[in-house]
């Protein structure tokens, strides 16, 4: 049988597979994983924050249901805190050592100083700065007339609602001897700049929280550190909220304060994807030091908030450990999973 010249074709060119057209879309890109975790953080950050607005009333809740809710918060703070530490130690940390030690070598750079080190260490010491700037102008600024301009009632009535707020359902359930709960959350400022100074401070931190998901390229990396930071920020957005509530802000304010907080995350993941894109090896260098930055702070988080606040108090401490152990081994299990 007679062929046409220049008809002939590879078999394998003429061969339609559906398995082999719909492969990119069974396994989705880290940009589609990137995209996902930030709807996913903005979404439950703010229904996790909106959630105490609903639940606590003015003459709802009695103290015991809500000492009950604060031992809640901070055994999922517990388990958090395992996720963080088996994400920095055993992710994070070796990650950002690879990224930036393969920047240097392509840059040919070679260095004495421990410049890698420096800084994790630089992260670290930035939101440590920070925080303490923040609760030191906190501590000098102790005027209630600031808050005056975003009440909802006459100034008796704020005295009264603040009386019940004390004494009420928000009055912190712990006595003089007690242990406070971790949630990053200060309950006894009651002033409305104190409030939103706070916002800020927690808004500024969580930017440097996105940046660490939105700088990691593979999608495995992504839900891994996602899934850490999912935690972490529902339960400050939860604190955040009732912190709010006590300062006896408009709902609207605290509903404004809710949505920039939550807004903050994925701001940093949209950041971290819009420098992953770039090329070269110096926009490598700038990305590896962001991540270092970010791991800073993932480090700050766990070594000097949340483990140190939780596992000091005299509650629960097995059932505490117990939770700790077991967000370690999530995280140790899908690593070696993936391994």
């Amino acid at each position: 049988m007679a062929e046409w010249p220049g008809s002939r074709a590879d078999p394998e060119q003429m061969i339609w597979s559906p398995g082999s057209s719909m492969a990119a879309l069974r396994s989705p890109t880290g940009l589609e994983v990137k995209l996902g975790s930030l709807v996913t953080l903005l979404l439950l950050t703010i229904l996790c924050g909106l959630a105490p607005l609903c639940v606590f009333r003015p003459h709802g809740s009695g103290a015991g249901s809500l000492d009950t809710r604060r031992k809640v918060l901070s055994l999922v703070s517990c388990f958090a805190g395992g996720v963080f530490l088996a994400t920095c130690l055993l992710d994070l940390v070796p990650d950002y050592l690879t990224s930036i030690n393969g920047a240097l070598a392509a840059l040919r750079v070679s260095l004495q100083f421990p410049l890698q080190e420096f800084i994790l260490a630089m992260g670290f010491f930035l939101v440590l700065v920070m925080e303490q700037i923040v609760l030191a102008y906190k501590d000098q600024s102790g005027s209630l007339e600031e808050t005056r301009a975003l009440l909802g009632a006459s100034a008796q009535d704020s005295t009264v609602q603040a009386q019940h707020w004390q004494e009420g359902p928000l009055r912190p359930a712990w006595g003089p001897a007690q242990e406070r709960p971790h949630v990053h959350i200060d309950f006894n400022a009651h002033s409305a700049i104190r409030s939103f100074i706070l916002v800020f401070s927690l808004s500024l931190h969580s930017v440097f929280e996105g940046l660490a998901v939105g700088l990691q390229e593979a999608s495995t990396k992504v839900l891994e550190i996602c899934l850490a930071l999912l935690i972490h920020k529902c339960v400050i957005a939860f604190s955040l909220s009732l912190k709010l509530l006590q300062g006896r802000l408009r709902p609207r304010a605290v509903v404004g304060c809710l949505l920039l907080f939550a807004l903050m995350s994925p701001l940093g993941i949209g950041l971290g994807v819009a420098l992953t894109e770039t090329s070269g090896a110096l926009h490598q260098l700038s990305r590896s030091v962001l991540e270092g930055l970010a791991t800073g702070t993932f480090i700050y988080i766990t070594f000097m908030e949340i483990l140190p606040h939780e596992l000091s108090s005299s509650e629960q401490r097995i059932l505490k450990v117990i939770l700790l152990l077991t967000g370690f081994a999530l995280v140790t299990s899908i690593l070696f999973i993936k391994i």
